[in-house]
């Protein structure tokens, strides 16, 4: 194959989707990979180090036209495949990247345009065979990791606990709701730190997960017996359920000096875990850490990539936490992208088997169609690709 690893354009991206070592490993496969001058460089990784690695530098014309496969972190917007960039993506282009199925179809439709195979990232199926492909969970391992440290650089207080001539300090107390594979990083993190630390999800199976890490798992009069679906993801709950759930949360965000939400759902507005009401019975200098605010998050005054004040509470909703650490999400990324590679052409070439579940579950585009149903269903193409009306 012939590799292509352009820049990232999209603001506050420093991530680069394959870094030199995995440049390393492709050419020693026999792959030839050419990279964008300059791709690497917010990340740490110059130019210099991709060409020790055996990769060539080109003008970003050439590494998109004349790459088979084109690898990158944000996959472009609809708007750039309209402009001049992206102009020669055509059907003999492989393109792996994020592209926010779900959150924006347009974005698939557009790419369906092109002709060009598109596989998206965020669809890599949840199965042990897809593991060691899944970036959405290595991204979320560096953003939970980032938000203790953003939220415990914002509090007026040290973390851990202190025996000092001035008197004994206090610990910080955290709170983190959501424990999947972010709110778990930001558990033990701040574990770590040497804060008290509370934890809590709807799913049953959570509970000693949270409690491995060394954190109270929090125990709500609940039924949660029905809280988690296929995969292992949280349900939707009633409205009852959740009415309730808030009212039993409260005295816990009240308590705590740092509040962590971790609650997305792809595709659709961020359930509200701490109310209005709530952030007003929290302590003046405490801060929430939202990583939902992509999608609206987790409470209603959050703001994506802003900071709100309320009550003397900050809530801060970053969505470019991977980025704040571009050189271990970008090796993450990269080791990720291998492998699923390594999947799509295990002789060399790439082989779009749709019969393999996940090649299948991941190509979003392909032969000027969008295949994935669930995104088809949001642009309102309810037959299935490549079935005829009947």
């Amino acid at each position: 194959m012939r590799i292509g690893i352009p820049s990232e354009t999209a603001e506050s991206e420093r991530r680069v989707a394959v870094t030199p070592s995995g440049v390393r490993t492709l050419v020693e496969a026999g792959h030839e990979v050419v990279v964008e001058s300059g791709a690497g460089a917010a990340a740490g990784f110059a130019d210099a180090a991709y060409t020790d690695a055996g990769a060539s530098i080109a003008g970003r014309d050439d590494v998109i036209g004349s790459a088979g496969v084109v690898v990158q972190v944000d996959g472009p917007t609809a708007d750039e495949l309209a402009g001049p960039e992206w102009s020669k993506l055509g059907a003999d282009h492989v393109l792996v990247g994020l592209h926010d199925p779900l959150g924006q179809p347009d974005r698939a439709a557009a790419l369906a345009a092109t002709g060009a195979t598109a596989v998206s990232l965020e669809l890599i199926p949840r199965t042990t065979k897809a593991q060691s492909m899944d970036v959405l969970s290595s991204m979320a391992t560096v953003a939970g990791y980032q938000a203790v440290l953003l939220g415990a650089s914002r509090i007026p207080k040290l973390v851990p606990m202190l025996m000092t001539a001035a008197g004994t300090v206090p610990p910080s107390r955290f709170l983190v709701l959501g424990a999947g594979v972010a709110g778990l990083q930001a558990l033990a993190t701040a574990r770590r730190l040497g804060g008290v630390v509370e934890g809590y999800d709807v799913r049953p199976a959570a509970q000693e997960q949270i409690r491995s890490l060394g954190a109270k798992a929090i125990e709500l009069d609940l039924d949660t017996s029905a809280a988690e679906g296929e995969g292992g993801y949280a349900t939707e709950q009633t409205d009852d359920q959740a009415s309730r759930q808030l009212e039993l949360l409260a005295p816990h965000v009240a308590d705590a000096d740092v509040v962590i939400t971790t609650a997305a759902v792809p595709g659709a507005t961020s359930p509200e875990l701490v109310t209005r009401e709530m952030i007003e019975a929290m302590r003046p200098g405490s801060v929430i850490v939202d990583l939902a605010a992509g999608r609206g998050g987790n409470t209603r005054l959050t703001r994506a990539d802003e900071e709100v004040v309320h009550a003397g509470v900050t809530i801060l909703g970053p969505t470019d936490l991977a980025s704040r650490a571009p050189a271990t999400s970008s090796q993450m990324f990269s080791t990720n992208v291998l492998a699923l590679l390594r999947h799509l052409a295990p002789d060399g070439e790439p082989v779009i088997d749709l019969d393999d579940e996940i090649t299948a579950g991941t190509v979003l585009t392909r032969d000027g169609e969008v295949r994935h149903p669930a995104v088809r269903e949001r642009l309102g193409l309810m037959q299935p690709a490549g079935k005829e009306d009947r």
